[in-house]
């Protein structure tokens, strides 16, 4: 996997993920459920989240296993601190670590990990360890908010693939292959992307790229990706959520404080370590 070259051009290809609508529901949920001063954001990738939550006055930490998302996470952070500097309070911290074993010197208030993050755990051990680590994290009163893709949705997914997103500057080609039985899908992407500023990781790797060119003579760089998630029923998330010890759980369907129901796409859990757990 060619994964530091997909770092640098993971904004590009994420830049119509609705990331408004998940601060907006974060902000809502704590409105409910108490509002934060610390907040970790788990499987942060390039901060997208992150860093308009620290401009917003918030103590955050962004944890990631990937040292390159990290990296741009850095580069980004820089640049908009400048253009927007941080609300009094406001703070970020980069960190790399996995997910099932995270952990920080003393607890904080809330712990969000969005984007599907929760879907790349295809091991109940995994999951477990997860919701473990973010129990054992949270300060009492803390909220754990975090959102994964139904079971629907990665059917859906591999009804209606192969998926082709055909512009200028980067292209793919997605196709998509579900095991029924665990409910987990294979995503392959061939991405071709056009020799500009995203390709500055080609600089990091020795690894030499594939390229071609276009009728027109532009040079486009081939990125092999492949991403496996899995999904798992909203009642065994739930069970687990009890097992490491949260009691108080509620969840929510596609960006509403609505119950999900058998045709949403994105399940919303908000968790609360009640004093005394």
């Amino acid at each position: 996997m060619r994964y530091e070259q997909f770092a640098y051009i993971y904004d590009k290809l994420m830049e119509d993920m609705p990331y408004p609508q998940w601060l907006r529901f974060i902000r809502q949920c704590w409105d409910s459920y108490g509002k934060p001063q610390t907040v970790v954001d788990l499987g942060c990738g390039t901060g997208n989240l992150t860093i308009p939550l620290a401009q917003s006055g918030l103590r955050v930490f962004g944890i990631d296993l990937s040292d390159d998302m990290l990296a741009v996470a850095q580069e980004k952070t820089e640049q908009r601190h400048r253009t927007f500097p941080f609300a009094s309070g406001g703070s970020v911290t980069w960190l790399q670590q996995d997910m099932t074993e995270w952990e920080l010197t003393e607890p904080v208030d809330s712990v969000i990990s969005c984007c599907d993050c929760i879907n790349y755990l295809t091991e109940e051990t995994d999951l477990a360890g997860t919701f473990r680590r973010t129990f054992a994290g949270l300060k009492e009163g803390g909220t754990f908010i975090f959102d994964v893709h139904t079971e629907h949705q990665l059917r859906s997914y591999a009804e209606m693939q192969p998926f082709l997103l055909n512009d200028d500057d980067v292209s793919y080609i997605w196709t998509s292959e579900l095991d029924e039985e665990r409910c987990e899908i294979e995503h392959d992407l061939a991405i071709f992307v056009r020799e500009s500023e995203w390709l500055a990781a080609d600089s990091q790797t020795k690894e030499p790229a594939r390229d071609l060119k276009d009728t027109n003579g532009a040079r486009y760089v081939r990125i092999d990706e492949t991403h496996v998630q899995r999904a798992y029923p909203l009642e065994r998330i739930e069970s687990l959520l009890r097992e490491v010890g949260f009691s108080r759980i509620h969840r929510f369907a596609d960006f509403k404080l609505k119950p999900p129901v058998a045709e949403t796409e994105r399940a919303f859990f908000v968790c609360v370590k009640t004093p005394g757990e």
